[in-house]
């Protein structure tokens, strides 16, 4: 298996822009694409220097917008850009684009012949920045004028199923260099595991100006080589997950993977985004997923997919690990185990007979709170804004349960000892305290409650800001999700994460 290679696209407005981003992060690529259609025109003008300017072989790309790109000039102007660049070639191929882009349906003889004649492999191109591409191998064969062209094909997925396709098709396509990926956040496992796609390289971005290809699920190269261990997955690594929606960030793949690291296991976890946990589990079968990290809104409605169900993970009726057996998929709950960890460490007491928690929310993760709630001797109230599902939790713990809502300020009064926020009001917030982004944002806190938000990006979330500026003691979710990540991670391997070098 040849290891995928590592390009990092540019997209600054100026080349001494692009060039400083490739001395930046030269240790973690292997060649650089200069977008063209993001320099100024006037920088545009001078795109032949580039290669002299940089220490690795140069993509050089023109994209037009209906591919995704922001070239608007028109194809005339598109073209002499292309044969001012490729022109003039240096005797040094060091200082010539190793590589052009030139889309499918374009067609232009003399710049053809020119990439051919100075050793400039001509990638072929297809993009479908919308709807999925089927038939990969009939596609690349058609692009694929010459042996010395690369075909590539990209595509925004419209679910999950989309992606599992294309690893399917990929399969049994060996015969040549291809570049295959799928765009956006249900297509970025596709550039991690690009190696599963016998892809010949897969994009990154520099974290700088990641903003300017936010649709399309690029990783930063850093991330992808520290955190993913690019370089050294193979056919021999064993794959975990982390499944969700949206699953914007997780910190999860960080804490596992530094865990294999540091054991000397050839493994790694990377996110599986999809708001269908059945097309999750086709997904793992094909790519060959052996556990998996599962989190909202999942937690739930991932025991329909389970072959069995270990006894805590079946009284909290909720489950965040599932291991592939012999049988089919078994599932865990690691959340109580963390969330109590976390608590007793924060609270600085296990005993909580008589005292009074409110519980915000009735999802799975209230769920796993709920129990150690109960276990721990506490009186509690589940605060929902759909009262049904308050009511079933609150039921099985013989809790009392109320709406989340201005109108049980007055039952949030009486619980507000010890507040647990379970839901994901909050979660990725940049804005100040609302009632979009706090759950409790009717509640004027008296300084004396003690908070624990289980989210945990932001680090501070609006309503633990709100706690903390009244005086209250407030802890967000990130020992809750290292605790469980510690039991998930023994459950996933047998071993033991907190004894390794990884914490």
């Amino acid at each position: 298996m040849k290891q995928p290679l590592i390009c990092l696209t540019l997209t600054g407005k100026t080349l001494e822009e692009d060039a400083a981003l490739v001395r930046k992060y030269w240790q973690y690529i292997d060649l650089a694409e200069l977008r063209v259609d993001f320099l100024t025109e006037d920088e545009q003008l001078y795109v032949r220097r580039f290669p002299s300017m940089v220490n690795v072989p140069c993509v050089l790309t023109i994209r037009r917008k209906i591919d995704g790109g922001i070239f608007t000039s028109g194809e005339i102007s598109r073209t002499m850009l292309f044969g001012r660049a490729l022109a003039f070639a240096d005797q040094n191929p060091a200082k010539n684009f190793a590589y052009v882009d030139f889309e499918a349906d374009y067609h232009i003889p003399s710049l053809q012949d020119a990439a051919l004649a100075f050793g400039v492999r001509i990638i072929r191109s297809c993009h479908d920045v919308e709807k999925p591409i089927t038939s990969l191998r009939a596609l690349c064969d058609e692009m694929r004028k010459t042996g010395y062209e690369i075909p590539k094909i990209a595509f925004m997925p419209e679910t999950l199923a989309d992606v599992t396709n294309l690893f399917k098709e990929a399969e049994s396509m060996t015969e040549y260099d291809h570049i295959l990926c799928a765009m956006g956040p249900l297509g970025q496992v596709s550039r991690i595991l690009s190696y599963k796609l016998n892809s010949y390289l897969t994009y990154t971005s520099p974290e700088e100006t990641s903003a300017n290809l936010s649709s399309v699920g690029h990783l930063d190269p850093v991330t992808l080589t520290n955190v993913y261990r690019f370089r050294e997955l193979n056919e021999q690594t064993t794959l975990y997950g982390i499944t969700g929606w949206p699953l914007v960030k997780t910190s999860s793949p960080e804490i596992h993977n530094s865990g294999y690291t540091a054991k000397k296991i050839n493994a790694v976890l990377v996110p599986v985004r999809s708001p269908s946990m059945s097309d999750v589990i086709e997904f793992s079968r094909q790519v060959g997923i052996q556990g998996l990290a599962v989190t909202v809104p999942h937690k739930e409605a991932v025991l329909s997919e389970l072959a069995e169900l270990d006894q805590e993970a079946g009284e909290i009726g909720a489950s965040n690990t599932i291991v592939r057996r012999n049988s089919g998929w078994a599932g865990y709950n690691t959340d109580a185990y963390g969330f109590k960890t976390a608590l007793v460490e924060f609270l600085g007491t296990d005993k909580l007979r008589h005292r009074r928690v409110a519980i915000l929310g009735a999802g799975g993760a209230a769920k796993a709170v709920a129990y150690v709630i109960k276990q721990l001797g506490a009186r509690a109230c589940i605060f929902n804004r759909t009262l049904t599902h308050a009511k079933l939790l609150a039921d099985r713990y013989g809790f009392e349960y109320a709406p989340l809502n201005i109108e049980s300020a007055g039952e949030l009064e009486q619980y507000s000892e010890i507040i647990i926020q379970t839901t994901s009001i909050g979660m990725n917030a940049t804005s100040s305290s609302n009632k979009d982004n706090d759950p409790v944002y009717f509640y004027q806190f008296h300084g004396n409650e003690m908070l624990f938000d289980v989210i945990y990006v932001p680090e501070i979330t609006p309503v633990m800001m709100r706690a903390a500026e009244a005086g209250c003691k407030v802890c967000n979710g990130m020992k809750m999700l290292k605790y469980q990540g510690y039991k998930q991670f023994k459950i996933f391997t047998g071993v033991d994460y907190e004894s390794s070098d990884a914490k």
